[in-house]
């Protein structure tokens, strides 16, 4: 907790704590109480860390947190959202490549280390094409 506490506090200042504060709209002093985790009396709020991480870019304390119980911040590359026919109709087109490829697959009643690869691909091109629709639904 220690760790995380700590790196609230490194993103205000590090930050700049007058315009973060400014930026938040929440007073410069109160701000600067509340991410001190020497003082007892006062606590940021999920809102609080919610407008320090949006202002700042600054993940720390996220990794921070991430890091107490076993995890890592991993970044990624949101995909571009398209319109939402496009998006559907590329699911499709993927879906299709996966079930050919798969059934071809088999029909031999084996699949070999270089069919099992090609498949394993075409499912990522799935997923990936799922992630798309998922940014076109929420930009639709």
């Amino acid at each position: 907790m220690e760790d995380f506490l700590r790196a609230c506090q490194n993103a205000v200042l590090d930050s700049g704590a007058k315009a973060l504060a400014s930026d938040m709209g929440v007073p410069h002093v109160s701000l600067l109480q509340r991410a001190n985790p020497d003082n007892d009396d006062h606590h940021l709020t999920v809102e609080h860390l919610h407008g320090i991480i949006r202002h700042t870019r600054d993940v720390r304390p996220l990794a921070a947190l991430a890091d107490e119980f076993g995890f890592r911040l991993v970044p990624y590359e949101r995909p571009k959202a398209i319109p939402m026919m496009a998006a559907l109709g590329s699911l499709s087109a993927e879906c299709g490549d996966v079930i050919r490829l798969a059934f071809d697959a088999a029909s031999d009643n084996q699949i070999s280390q270089h069919e099992r690869t090609r498949i394993e691909q075409e499912i990522q091109d799935v997923v990936d094409a799922l992630q798309v629709l998922r940014e076109s639904l929420k930009s639709a």
